[in-house]
């Protein structure tokens, strides 16, 4: 697959940012979203949202990468939570153990409250 991954932040909530992607998560479009979370990182942000409406595939090595934002966040005590994922995505998350350690929330409204 060679679908280009998109990606649209909003950063105007307070230390929170939310990450819409629309596309394919694979290895560059791990790295795409790995660049925009370090980015609102260093800008102050202790809390992102990755909303996965427009996602509906990701792969392993797009996994490994949105663990390794995870663990970021654990190192400065900030949040990560995904909202709106497709019923085989969040199970993937589950038995990969991401929602261990990041939220998982049916829509960007119940996430933004979970993170508040």
């Amino acid at each position: 697959m060679t679908e280009s991954l998109k990606l649209t932040v909003d950063d105007q909530r307070d230390g929170l940012a939310v990450i819409y992607t629309d596309g394919y998560i694979n290895n560059q479009g791990g790295e795409e979203i790995a660049q925009v979370a370090y980015r609102l990182i260093d800008g102050g942000n202790k809390k992102l949202l990755l909303n996965l409406a427009k996602t509906k595939i990701v792969n392993s090595i797009g996994i490994s990468i949105l663990i390794e934002i995870i663990e970021k966040m654990m190192d400065i005590d900030g949040k990560l939570a995904f909202c709106s994922l497709t019923p085989t995505i969040e199970k993937t998350f589950n038995i990969m153990g991401l929602a261990q350690y990041a939220g998982i929330y049916a829509d960007e409204e119940s996430a933004i409250e979970g993170l508040q």
